[in-house]
C-alpha cells in the first residue's frame, strides 16, 4: 500500500476529437487528435476566453492526499484486521485481486473521490500504469464535481 501527502506526477486528462479524412496509406478514414487538460487550457487562454471555469491547476490544488492499493492489498488488510480483533482469518485471495488498482483522493474539504484500473491480462500488469489510470479516473470525477459547484455559484449571482 502506498500513500503520500501531496499529488504525484499525473497523466493529464485528455479530450478526443475525431476528424473525418480521406483514407490514407493506413486505410483509416479518421484522424484522432488527443488534447490534454493543459493543452485545452492553453487554447482557451490563447483565444482570450476569460469567463469563470475549472482549470487543471485548480483541480490539482484541491487534492490534499492520495492513496493507492490493489484489491489484494485491501483483502489482506481485512484479514490482518480480523486477526487483530480475534476474528476468523481465511486469507486466500483470488489472483485477479492483484490486477485491480484503486486510487483514493482526499480533497481539501475532506471529501473522498475514487478511481480504479483493472488489468485483464496478468502479463500486462504494471503497478505504476495502474496507479496512473486509477488516479486519472478519480480526477475525472473531481472535474464533474467542481464543474457543478462552479455552475451553482454562477447561478446564484
Amino acid at each position: 500500500m502506498t500513500s503520500c501527502c501531496k499529488p504525484c506526477d499525473t497523466q493529464p486528462r485528455t479530450a478526443l476529437s475525431i476528424i473525418p479524412v480521406s483514407p490514407g496509406s493506413s486505410g483509416h478514414f479518421f484522424k484522432v487528435n488527443v488534447m490534454s487538460d493543459k493543452d485545452i487550457e492553453s487554447e482557451i487562454q490563447a483565444k482570450g476566453l476569460t469567463a469563470p471555469r475549472v482549470t487543471p491547476d485548480h483541480i490539482e490544488s484541491i487534492i490534499a492526499q492520495e492513496a493507492y492499493f490493489t484489491a489484494e492489498d485491501g483483502d489482506f488488510g481485512v484479514a490482518i484486521k480480523a486477526k487483530h480483533t480475534g476474528g476468523e482469518v481465511n486469507y486466500q485471495p483470488h489472483e485477479s485481486l492483484s490486477l485491480l488498482t484503486f486510487c483514493v483522493l482526499v480533497l481539501r474539504n475532506g471529501f473522498t473521490v475514487t478511481g480504479e484500473s483493472a488489468c485483464a491480462s496478468p502479463e500486462n500488469f504494471d503497478a505504476e500504469i495502474g496507479r496512473k489510470i486509477a488516479r486519472e479516473n478519480a480526477v475525472q470525477k473531481i472535474w464533474m464535481l467542481e464543474g457543478y459547484l462552479l455552475k451553482q455559484r454562477l447561478s446564484e449571482k
